[in-house]
This record gives C-alpha cells, structure tokens and sequence, in this order.
C-alpha cells in the first residue's frame, strides 16, 4: 500500500514517556541517617533478606501510572473521533476534522499530525484490517467497532507513519483506556505487539503469498476493494492506456492530495497565496497548489475569490467555456446553464469565467440546502449574472428547451475518481450503486440535450472513470437522438490548458488520471446540437 511519511511524533515530545526524575521528599532524606519515615534512608531488604533498589536512588515517572496510560493525546483524539464519525453516523471525513481540529484547539503541527493519521488510517483500512484479522483471536466484525478503529489508527503509526513503535503502542493503548475503558486496552497493547512483528512489506508478502488472481493481489497491496481494481483495470482499457498502469494509479489514489487553488478570474488573484508558499499551477491557468497548512488563512478564501478546487474540475469548466459554439439564434449575450450545480465549486467558476461577455449563467439544484451553497459560491460574482434555481434537472429540458448555448452536466456519480480525497468513499461504495445511478444520468443528459440551443455545447462530465458512467451512458444518449454531434474533448482540453498537451484524449473524450495529471479522474464529453 502506498503511503506517504507522516509528521515524526513521540519523539522527545507528546508520544514518548516523561522523563524519570530523582524521587525526593516523603520517606526520603538528603542524609544517610535514618529518616522520619519507616525504611528511611536506610537499605531496604525484603523478607529473603535481599537488598531492594540496589541501583541507588530510585528514579519515578513525574506522572502516575493510571494519568499516563489513560490521557489521550488530542491530535490522535481527533483522528479517533472522526473515524468513529465516518464509520457510525456516515460522516465525510473532509467535513468532520476541520471540526474537530478546531474543538481540540490543535495547533498547525498536531493538525497535520491528525490528518495524516486521519486519512491514512481510511486509506489503508482494507490493508489494515487484513493484517488485524491475523492478529486477533476473532472475526473482526465481533469486536466493538470503536476498538476496531482504535486498532486501525495503531496500525497506521506502526506500519507507514514515522512514528516510534513504543509511542505508537502507548499512545493507543493511553487513548482506548480514555475513551473506551481499561478491559479494551489490554485487547489493543496485545494485537498492535503482533503486528510489530512484521514492517508494512513484510505483512503484504505475508497477506499476498499464494494468491495468483492480480485483481486480489492489488487489492491488498493498494488497499481497494477488489470491484474497484477490477473497475479501474477495465477503465484503464476503455480510455486507451495501458492496463498496467493499475498499480500507479492505486497508488496515487493511496497519496495524500495536495491541496489545489483557482482565483476566479476578474475577481480574485494568487499573489497572496504564492506569497505565503502556494505554487503556481502547471496545468490550468490561475491555478496554484498548497501544502502550508491550514487554507483558511490565505487572503481570499473568506472572500470566495480564491477557492479550493481540484485542478481536474478547472479544466473541464472552461474546456466548456472556450469551445466554440457553431452559430446562435440571437445576438444577445449567451445563456449558459449549469443543471447540476451544488455545491457551486465549478459554478463559481464558469460564472466568473464568462462576466466580461455578459454572460447570464443559471445554475439548477434540487435539493434547497444545496442549492443555497451554490448561492454562497456565487456571492463574489456579481448577482445579475445569476440566477439560482430550485428544481429537478430533468425537468428544465421540458420546460425550457433550447433555451442555452452552453450546458454543464456535472452528473451524480459513484466519485471513483476522486478516493484520494474521500478515502472513505471506497468501502461504502458498492457495485449496485451504478445500477442505481444509470437511469438518473442518462435522464439529466437527455434533459440537458433537449435544452441546449441548435449550434450550442452541451458538457457531460462526471468524477469517474468507469465505463458505465462515462462513454456508455453518452453513446446511449446520442444512440437515440439524431442532430447531435461528438466534439474532440481531449483538443478542448488542450487549449485551454497551460502547454497544451495533456494526452487525456482517447477518440472524442477525454479522462483525466491522478496517476498522470495529478488531478482527479474527470471525464469529459462535450456534444453540439446541429444548427
């Protein structure tokens, strides 16, 4: 399973045992002389006789037993409170830390330290809880949930975190007792001792030997459900790369995702950003990435003007907004709509994108409390060039048809591309959720093709590779609709990105790879209604 090297904790700090001081006081005297309490200063004998403390003076723990094994380090509290978060109330682990880093006051190096822990122990769950069955007396699902993800956080600082094993094994074992109780705890120091045993390579060779199936194989090593090996093998295929790329590409949904910037354009800039560390970035233009720390504190983020947004997501915004449209009806400015717009992130951007052409941009939500994140996404642009509707996207194609030049259908997916960021997303998916999924696409693409105007481009896009979701679900749209046309998405891609050569074409889509572009795995079609 790939990883990447978390912060050195327990090292002389929060992690390791205090340091023993001399004991002083009560029983005690300076002198060799007898003192006020029984024994004194005297040598002190059991009853065989023998001498005790023969070592001279002896040394104490500034902090008792029981305050030392039952304090909980807060960065791995944290942690431990948004596992349990993800796992009991479905929680986004994305959602859930800001939190809870918040509540527990972390500062910028605790907070890192949970986020590592975090997201790793998500990651690397189905890897973890292979190792974890070999260590433990009983089915896993037989344990108390919170014990089993207590175990899951050790196994990630023994197993890929520079952490030192004793302060791994105490930290757990001190957080179990406070939050759990003292009987768990004794479970915990046992389990987290067997898997010391081995390093992370050595638990794979073990967990891997004498399987031959690779979809298993890689499944264990990269810590993926086997559907989604086998799906992402498959996608691999169906967009012209090379099934052997599979390892990289589990591999880089296994690394922890750099945090990427888009200033809208005309209303916001990176020059603070760059200024406190951001990069610029090296495939769309006004974009940058970050690893600083907490983005809150970048000038702009407040304001909206400067927002979080995958690379992938910019690129498919405005391959949508630079494409040429194939004449208009009328004169006025253009009508673009985006008929799934929560929770506003590409919204924004094609809003601002399209201001200094007097673009009048609607943006369709259906459910109200998204639809009011799409509002404040949009509350840096100014509101006459939007508007926010209410309502099922399959409906607008009815009641307003051909009524826009350009139309995004940012479609509900499975987000198979986007694991890296929502490490959680690859165990509560389930291969059925695509059958359930189908329909809905295919009736909001045909929604959107009927409410495109003639010459007008209509942009499916989803954050998933797989085949079901992609290139199917556009073939079987267009299979039944004549006057439509497939534009080379991969060329629209190109020129709108900096140096203009992507290699995301395959035919006339295009698929974004975390493991090539280090974006998420957007895929993009782009269709034009005939004049």
């Amino acid at each position: 399973m790939s990883t990447t090297g978390g912060t050195n904790r327990g090292s002389g700090g929060r992690g390791e045992r205090r340091p023993a001081v001399t004991g002083s006081g009560a029983g005690r005297t300076g002198g060799g002389g007898k003192g006020a309490g029984q024994g004194g200063g005297t040598r002190r004998r059991d009853e065989q006789g023998r001498e005790r403390n023969r070592g001279g003076d002896r040394q104490f723990s500034q902090a008792a037993p029981s305050q030392r094994t039952r304090r909980a380090d807060p960065a791995r509290l944290v942690a431990f409170e948004v596992l349990r978060a993800v796992a009991a109330e479905d929680a986004y682990a994305n959602l859930v830390l800001p939190t809870s880093i918040r509540r527990h006051r972390l500062d910028r190096r605790d907070a890192g330290f949970a986020t590592e822990l975090t997201y790793g122990a998500l990651r690397g769950q189905g890897t973890y809880d292979a190792v974890l069955a070999r260590c433990v007396d009983r089915p896993l699902d037989q344990l108390d949930p919170a014990v089993l993800d207590a175990l899951r956080l050790g196994v990630h600082q023994l197993l890929a975190m520079r952490v030192p094993a004793h302060a791994a094994l105490d930290q757990t074992v001190g957080l179990v007792r406070a939050v759990i109780g003292a009987g768990p705890s004794s479970l915990v120091n046992a389990v987290l001792r067997k898997v010391t045993a081995r390093d992370l390579d050595g638990w794979i060779a073990v967990l891997v030997e004498g399987l031959t199936d690779p979809t298993a194989i890689a499944a264990l090593r990269h810590s993926h459900p086997e559907w989604i090996v086998r799906a992402m093998r498959q996608a691999l295929v169906a967009h012209g790369r090379d099934v052997t790329e599979i390892d990289a590409l589990l591999a880089a949904d296994n690394a922890a995702p750099v945090v990427h910037l888009v200033a809208l354009p005309g209303l916001g800039t990176l020059d603070d950003a760059l200024a406190e560390g951001a990069e610029p970035g090296r495939l769309a233009p006004g974009s940058a990435s970050y690893s600083g720390g907490d983005i809150s504190r970048l000038p702009g983020i407040a304001a909206g003007t400067l927002r979080v947004q995958d690379t992938g997501s910019q690129l498919v915004a405005r391959a949508l907004a630079g494409v040429d449209l194939a004449g208009r009806r009328t004169d006025g400015p253009e009508q673009w709509l985006d008929l799934c717009a929560g929770p506003g992130g590409k919204t924004a951007l094609l809003a601002a994108i399209g201001l200094d052409d007097g673009v009048h941009l609607t943006a369709n939500e259906p459910v109200p409390h998204r639809a009011q994140l799409v509002r404040q996404a949009l509350r840096p642009v100014p509101e006459e060039s939007w508007t926010v509707r209410v309502g099922d996207g399959r409906d607008v194609g009815r009641e307003q048809p051909e009524s826009y030049d350009r139309v995004l259908v940012d479609a509900p997916c499975t987000g198979l591309g986007a694991l890296r960021r929502r490490p959680e997303s690859r165990w509560r998916r389930k291969p059925s959720d695509l059958v359930g999924l189908a329909p809905l696409q295919r009736e909001l693409l045909a929604s959107a093709l009927d409410a495109v105007a003639p010459g007008g481009v209509v942009a499916y896009v989803t954050c998933s590779p797989h085949h079901a979701e992609t290139d199917a679900v556009v073939d079987d749209c267009l299979r039944k609709r004549p006057g439509f046309e497939r534009l080379d998405a991969g060329a629209a891609l190109d020129a709108v990105s900096i140096g203009g050569a992507l290699d995301a074409g395959h035919g006339t889509s295009a698929q974004l790879w975390p493991h090539v572009h280090g974006t998420d795995a957007m895929y993009l079609a782009l269709i034009r209604k005939t004049p």
